[in-house]
């Protein structure tokens, strides 16, 4: 079957109404509250948006219901394997919802630059705003364009004062059950490779290393890194390894830091995990064909970029909606065992 084509080349509604053998206004329940229209209908018009390659003339859709299907989103830019993976949870849990992001980088939180991130978001009609704020200096840039858009914080949990609805991933009790791990495999000598003390991740892993140490009657010992990576990690343990009384085992602050520390190990002729665990955060894509393989506590990054979504989904409604936190999960691999008699 060949549908004609209006003149200008690009398919329209009325081009896949005709493919599909519907009304018009058949075709926009389909794009628009496709649950009102019956399956086999629906599948239909759907097959036939396929064969023609219609686009939506969202210019169109804007000037019609003052909505433009565009949500923004502000990142801090940073490469590191979190913020980069919640990035992305976002965008492919937006486009599920059936709306479109626009991206922009914010590395400051002055006033000057809040207003920039706003004005650029007006401009381009954006709905509402997501802010991945890993850090408190992102979490201040948010607070100073609440209100003026429908907004949701992604991060370990807001800065004090900076009232804005937030979905975040539960840090703490994912660091409490690294800790538990090594405390019922029966180490007692441990430490903790603490991350940058400006970001909330940092600050809640080592909220959550101390309170499950202090549970168990131990002594939580945390050693600040330089940052993220594997060298940082590196050249932690390698301290660590010259002192007097070495540690059994070590909980990193990321799968970087833990691999960096692995390395350290082995070149000063330690065993991994026979003379010490180690433990990381995140689960990277590799961290299961590290050597050895790590243990680590994964980052559900896919149900915290759907719980973003869904929150802004829900301010758009101007329903209260309440901060969400989402659960970690250990990942048991060979990096932690007991310690050596």
């Amino acid at each position: 079957m060949r549908t004609q084509v209006t003149p200008s080349g690009a398919p329209s509604m009325s081009d896949v109404a005709a493919r599909a053998g519907v009304s018009h206004q058949t075709v926009s329940r389909v794009l628009n509250n496709p649950e009102l229209v019956r399956p086999e209908t629906r599948a239909r018009v759907e097959k036939a948006i396929a064969a023609l390659g219609y686009r939506r003339n969202m210019s169109a859709r804007a000037l019609r219901t003052r909505r433009t299907g565009l949500i923004g989103v502000v990142s801090p830019g940073d490469a590191l394997f979190g913020p980069t993976r919640v990035t992305i949870a976002i965008e492919e849990a937006a486009r599920e919802a059936g709306y479109a992001t626009v991206l922009t980088v914010v590395r400051g939180s002055d006033a000057a630059t809040a207003e920039q991130v706003m004005s650029f978001f007006l401009g381009h009609h954006v709905e509402g705003i997501i802010v991945i704020a890993p850090i408190a200096e992102m979490a201040r840039t948010a607070q100073r364009m609440v209100g003026q858009l429908p907004m949701v914080l992604v991060g370990a949990g807001p800065e004090p004062g900076v009232a804005v609805q937030s979905v975040r991933v539960d840090q703490r009790q994912g660091a409490r059950e690294a800790a538990r791990h090594l405390i019922d495999l029966g180490h007692r000598r441990m430490v903790h490779l603490a991350g940058p003390a400006e970001w909330f991740d940092a600050r809640e892993r080592g909220a959550g290393w101390r309170e499950e140490l202090l549970a168990a009657g131990l002594e939580p010992r945390l050693v600040d890194v330089a940052g993220w990576g594997a060298a940082d990690g590196h050249a932690a343990t390698q301290r660590l390894l010259a002192e007097a009384e070495p540690p059994t085992a070590i909980f990193a602050a990321n799968d970087y830091v833990a691999l960096g520390a692995v390395r350290a190990c082995q070149e000063a002729g330690w065993t991994v995990p026979g003379e010490v665990s180690v433990a990381g955060f995140d689960d990277v894509d590799a961290a299961g064909f590290f050597g050895p393989a790590l243990t680590t506590v994964r980052q559900p990054f896919t149900e915290l970029g759907d719980q973003a979504i869904r929150a802004l989904l829900q301010a758009f409604g101007e329903l209260p909606g309440a901060s969400v936190t989402v659960a970690p999960s250990l990942v048991l691999r060979s990096s932690t065992s007991s310690p050596a008699a």
